[in-house]
């Protein structure tokens, strides 16, 4: 039988849950623009995460099962942002200040793992996969498709868009 095991870290896109933080955060900070929330409630800034942009984890999952041997890999970016890059990134992409919105209770998530960063060196070097999406890219795709959710025309703080829509 072939049977491989791929440990994905966190792969992000706008079809994630809204409980998920990169969907909470996009979604918190486009309402804000668009007027319809005031804040954004948060657990640990401080916390690390290895997001990477889901669909090409998918890309990763087909190289795994076309491999001659089934093995284990892991996939992610192989860097960290802490949730509040994520935060920071996402507000100045709707042209906000994130300081205005955002509370923090290091109590809201007290499980939270400070730090998650893989280790891509297996796939690296068999699967010769690394993804393309980074960090930036991957707020813009977030924040576009949650604007594009709520109706708002932003698109982005250099988007005549959203500079009128404000």
């Amino acid at each position: 039988m072939f049977v491989c095991s791929g440990i994905f870290f966190a792969h992000e896109s706008p079809r994630l849950g809204e409980t998920f933080v990169t969907r909470k955060i996009s979604r918190s900070a486009a309402r804000i623009k668009a007027g319809q929330h005031d804040k954004l409630f948060s657990g640990n800034l401080e916390a690390r995460c290895d997001w990477g942009y889901a669909p090409e984890y998918c890309g990763a999952m087909w190289l795994i099962l076309q491999q001659n041997s089934p093995a284990d890999y892991v996939i992610g970016t192989g860097s960290s942002h802490s949730v509040r890059d994520v935060v920071e990134e996402m507000f100045n992409y709707a042209g906000l200040n994130w300081v205005d919105y955002v509370e923090s209770d290091p109590l809201y998530r007290p499980s939270e793992v400070d730090h998650l960063c893989a280790d891509t060196s297996k796939a690296d070097q068999e699967l010769r996969w690394r993804p393309t999406v980074g960090s930036k890219q991957l707020v813009k795709i977030m924040m576009d498709a949650q604007f594009s959710a709520i109706g708002h025309p932003c698109g982005g703080p250099e988007s005549p868009a959203c500079v009128d829509a404000s």
